[in-house]
């Protein structure tokens, strides 16, 4: 044990009268880089007493201590999500399943078709929404046609029903006849800004495929009108998701006035087991108006939780995703997608001056802003406006976030660093859509510097990794392994300068995801006066091949000494 370590200890016991719980005989890692490991572990009131040497932590003990064997497994900082959409995850569980393997079954669009069908067949969920038919998580990109599914492709699932299926980006979407004919969407339909309706070759007449602002705007014309019982079943849905994982705070991304009364009434009914943190959409009109308290208090002060929700501060969107082909690049896609031109390189959704009006009613509010950003013309525009911003409003800080920056370039990231802009990177995708970026998006040169973790590492930055669900399912292993190996779908290792270790990427997942959400002083470490969120794995990760990390299981979750999941 360190003389620092040591001190740690003698200074928790100092104070510590007993504790109510203690964990003990296995592996415990800290994410303190003063005391990395621990044999014990010691909880009173959902607060850390005391972490060290098993026979000193045991000194606390008394007739009322629960203890807990870990019997070799290992327990670390809760998981917190430095980006997703709890919501939408709550969506997915009530859809079809239409993942791509090893998520789903769907390879084909006949796959899709007879999974749709199933789901009409079997499901209630349909009858519950309106009759409106839902599929979450098509991927063109591994599906054996390489193209969107059609109109009329769905129309031959149902003619007479709604049905709408989203792409696993989230960006994209398709309809068949009776959906479009509820958006309202026609062969004279314009496109709205920001946004593309898919024609059919050689026509006007939509092919049914709908991308960014045309897809959302659509998609909130078909969707039914939910009651506050079935908004909050959903939200329970996606948050257990989550926990199954070892999330103990959880983030929504890009919230809707909608969802966000169905967190408030999650709140008030004290049905939220894991911490929530939600960032309206600033571009929503209202969302200005949301931003007070109880829910939502200044970044100067500790953030504080009405029963496990709070607001965290903005969002702002503005560009797509590269997967989908609708991330704004400075050079064009590899090879374009249907019915474009070659010098095709996407679009952005949001004008520079609107942008820049944006930071800075951020900055001069005091809020924290989170902006998607996936191509690297769209990083550029944030940079540019983010410095007229901050020189209008110098030295207020509100750590600014990157999220996405999967085609960030090695110029930008001194850049961003300047700003001080935290990047939340998207290492996963080098597992889900490595083998498409080198293929089809990007190319071979371009696809090896996706969310460039090495050039972050160079410049001694911080990052988080996320998983941005419902894109993918919130597997925490699954980030690690990525983030670590980079290793895609076909095991070719994209971008080797970019691997990190595994206690680098733990931080990400832990300390500095707690640092990006101002939380660092009561999570991402377990340190005496933190909250007790915990998160069991079977294996210590520290001490696996590389090649096993994404197989480790998660046995619990601990939310301020309550197991909040325990596996069956």
């Amino acid at each position: 044990m360190t003389w620092l370590a040591a001190f740690a200890l003698w200074s928790s016991l100092s104070y510590a009268k007993s504790a109510e719980q203690i964990w003990y005989n296995g592996s415990i890692l800290t994410m303190n880089d003063a005391q990395p490991s621990a044999q014990a572990i010691a909880v009173t009131q959902g607060k850390i007493i005391a972490v060290g040497n098993q026979q000193e932590v045991m000194k606390l003990k008394n007739k009322k201590t629960r203890l807990t064997d870990l019997k070799g497994a290992t327990l670390l900082p809760g998981f917190v999500d430095p980006h997703s959409h709890v919501s939408g995850v709550g969506l997915q569980a009530a859809s079809a399943n239409l993942l791509p393997p090893p998520d789903g079954a769907n390879s084909s669009i006949a796959d899709i078709q007879k999974t749709l069908t199933d789901y009409i067949k079997s499901s209630e969920n349909s009858k519950k929404y309106g009759g409106l038919v839902m599929g979450f998580g098509y991927d063109d990109s591994q599906l054996a046609e390489k193209r969107h599914p059609r109109r009329d492709e769905l129309d031959s699932v149902s003619s007479t029903l709604p049905i709408v299926i989203m792409h696993q980006s989230g960006h994209i979407g398709v309809m068949n006849s009776k959906a479009l004919e509820l958006a309202g969407i026609t062969s004279s339909s314009p496109n709205p800004p920001g946004g593309i309706i898919v024609r059919k070759a050689n026509s006007q007449e939509p092919s049914g495929v709908l991308q960014e602002n045309a897809y959302f705007l659509a998609l909130h014309k078909v969707m039914p009108t939910l009651t506050e019982e079935q908004s909050l079943a959903m939200l329970e849905e996606g948050q257990k998701l989550y926990l199954k994982y070892g999330y103990t705070t959880i983030q929504d991304g890009r919230s809707s006035p909608d969802q966000l009364k169905t967190f408030i009434a999650a709140s008030k009914k004290k049905r939220l087991l894991a911490d929530i943190v939600s960032y309206p959409d600033i571009l929503m009109t209202g969302t200005d108006k949301l931003l007070k308290p109880p829910y939502y208090h200044n970044i100067s002060r500790t953030p504080q939780y009405q029963n496990h929700f709070r607001l965290g501060g903005v969002k702002v969107t503005l560009d797509g995703s590269p997967q989908g082909k609708t991330a704004w690049l400075t050079k064009p896609y590899y090879i374009p997608p249907e019915g474009e031109k070659k010098d095709y390189a996407g679009y952005g959704v949001v004008d520079d001056a609107k942008l820049i009006q944006v930071y800075e009613q951020a900055l001069s509010n005091r809020w924290q802003i989170l902006t998607h950003s996936n191509g690297d013309r769209a990083t550029d525009q944030m940079i540019t406006a983010m410095e007229a911003a901050q020189k209008k409003f110098p030295h207020v800080e509100v750590r600014p976030v990157l999220i996405h920056g999967q085609v960030l370039r090695k110029d930008q990231v001194a850049k961003i660093k300047a700003l001080g802009i935290i990047p939340s990177l998207f290492p996963m995708h080098t597992f889900y859509w490595g083998d498409w970026h080198r293929t089809s998006v990007l190319g071979p040169e371009r696809a090896e510097n996706i969310s460039p973790t090495g050039w972050v590492l160079e410049q001694k930055m911080i990052f988080t990794t996320h998983h941005d669900a419902p894109v993918v399912l919130p597997d925490s292993m699954r980030i690690l392994s990525a983030t670590v190996t980079r290793k895609t779908r076909s095991g070719y290792t994209l971008g080797k300068n970019h691997k990190v270790d595994v206690l680098t990427a733990l931080k990400a997942m832990t300390l500095w995801s707690a640092y990006q959400h101002w939380e660092e002083k009561s999570k991402g470490s377990l340190e005496n006066g933190k909250l007790a969120d915990f998160v069991i794995l079977a294996k210590n990760p520290l001490q696996v091949p590389e090649s096993e990390l994404e197989k480790i299981q998660v046995l619990e979750t601990i939310k301020e000494g309550k197991t909040i999941y325990k596996v069956p």
